[in-house]
Formats: structure tokens, sequence, C-alpha cells
């Protein structure tokens, strides 16, 4: 706080309620978001489960699925958490979005649970971990806007989304369950791009000059084949293990990124706060990767349908 003066207060004042509007705001988004993508997956998961499998990285299966009501149920609910994660991305650093995006694969297994599926002692240990390290990152986290990259490191983000296919098509070949590790990797991957480009934006004026911006250009790319190959790695493989291993992925990486080059930052004497609280998020996150709920949330959601067992 400011001490005493003419009208310090008054100045002090301002600036301390916009921070924390702004805070309220960028909590309040990573919150929605972690909701968002966690309902979202179990929808996606389910529908690409169901869906017609292919050799190869395939763009139809998008197309396919876009006939399933939960497949588009979900991907409604990726955009408003991808567009509400970009909101809070504006204010708040990315070890605490990314996390909170990460949180997500909790709030698939308390959905899970809640229509039926039973969770272990082990994975509710998970989740109260993953609620701990949560709290701490929000407690620690400074709200600073994140700091413009050189234009040519934008460009290299968007002419990254080539060598993203390229891998992602090798990747698919393989085929049967064993690719889906690698696919939600590369998944992450793309969506790490997406998560620094985002941080990075400026927001010029007026508007339509983001369209000469490559960054903007990084994020759709990047999104785009980030959905496909999170997509085909969920049609091939456990649900809980691709969304644990995209935002594990998505998470780390991006995190080292903003505290290197993008300015993000703590609070002051939070650094010891904010890396246990880092710690036990990505812990909670990968402990429920163990649980495979696939089955049971198909079983459970569809009636049983008539999907055969994945190879």
């Amino acid at each position: 706080m400011l001490q005493s003066g003419d009208d310090s207060s008054t100045v002090g004042h301002e600036p301390g309620l916009g921070q924390t509007a702004r805070m309220v705001l960028g909590l309040a988004c990573a919150l929605f978001a972690a909701l968002a993508y966690g309902s979202a997956s179990v929808l996606q998961g389910v529908a690409a489960q169901r869906a017609e499998s292919s050799s190869g990285l395939d763009p139809r299966l998008i197309m396919r699925l876009a006939r399933s009501v939960p497949y588009v149920s979900g991907l409604s609910l990726d955009l408003a958490a991808f567009v509400a994660s970009l909101v809070s991305l504006r204010t708040m650093p990315l070890f605490l979005v990314q996390s909170a995006v990460a949180s997500s694969v909790g709030v698939t297994a308390i959905i899970a649970a809640a229509i039926g599926v039973r969770l272990r002692g082990r994975e509710v240990v998970s989740l109260v971990v993953l609620g701990a390290g949560l709290l701490l990152l929000a407690t620690s986290a400074q709200p600073e806007q994140g700091t413009p990259l050189p234009l040519a490191s934008r460009w290299a983000l968007l002419a990254s989304v080539v060598l993203s296919a390229v891998a992602g098509a090798i990747a698919a070949r393989r085929g049967g369950r064993s690719s889906s590790p690698a696919l939600a990797v590369l998944a992450g991957l793309a969506f790490t791009v997406v998560a620094v480009a985002a941080r990075s934006l400026s927001v010029p004026s007026p508007l339509w000059h983001a369209l000469a911006d490559p960054g903007l250009w990084a994020i759709l790319a990047h999104g785009s084949l980030g959905m496909l190959l999170f997509t085909t790695a969920l049609q091939r493989g456990s649900l809980t293990t691709a969304v644990a291993v995209t935002f594990a992925v998505e998470t780390v990486i991006p995190a080292g990124v903003g505290l290197a080059f993008l300015g993000d930052t703590t609070r002051p004497g939070y650094a010891p706060i904010a890396a246990v609280g880092f710690v036990l998020t990505i812990a909670g996150t990968l402990a429920l990767a163990t649980h495979d709920m696939t089955r049971d949330l198909t079983k459970t959601v569809l009636g049983g349908g008539d999907r055969s067992a994945q190879g």
C-alpha cells in the first residue's frame, strides 16, 4: 500500500482495483475453461470411440464426427473454453492458465463418477492433490500482460505447423492403441504453440490489423491440427490417458516458456508456493491417467452401444 500523501492513496487505489478485477476475470475464465474442456473431453471421447476408424491421420474423421451430437456438443464447449482461456491468458501467466486447463482431466473424472463410473481411492486422492495444487497456483500468480514475441519468432511458430503435421502423419500410420500416446504428445505440442502465441499476442488498433500477425494464424493453424491429433488419440486409446498426456505436455512446456521469455512471474515471495502448486497439479493430472474410463463411459452414457473393442 502507498504511504500517505496528498492524493497518492487515490492514485494507488485505482490501479489496485483494476489489477484485482483483471485477476478475478482471469481466474474465472481459467476455471470455466477447465470445466468446459473436461466436459468436452467426455463427450468427444465417447463419440470418437464409436466413430469408424481409419488408418493414418485422416482429416475426414472430423467431418464424420460432425454428424455426432455428443461430438458437436463437445466441440462447442471446446470453443467456449478456448475463448475463455484466451481471455485469461491476456492477464494471467501461462503456468496458471495451462495448469487450470490440465485440471480438466479431473473434471472428466468427476463427471465419470457422477454418471456411475466407480473411482478408486487413488483417483480420489489425485483429485484432492490436483485441487490443492490449483489453489496454490491461484494464490501465487501475478496478473500481468505477456511480453510480445519478436516477429521472426511468430513466423517460426506458424511455420512449425508443417513439422507437427508431418510428425502426426507418421505417428498415425502405426495404427492401433499404441499410436495414441504419441498423437497425444503431438496434440499437446500443438496446443503449446497456441498458448504461447496467445499469451504473447498484441491486440492492435484497429483490430483488423491482427490479420497481418503470424501469431494469430499460428493459433488457428496449430489449434486445428491439435484438435485433429487429439481426436485421433481419443479414438485409438484411453480417453483419460490421452487427455492427461496432452494436458501435461501443454502445461509444462508453456510454463517454462512463459517464465523464460514472456515475462510471467509470481507474486513477490510466492515463487516456492507456485512451484509446489505446479508440481501438485501435474502429479494429480498424471495420476488420474492410470484409470481407463473409456469403456465404462461409453457403456454408461450411450447405453452400451455396439462399438467393437478398440485395437
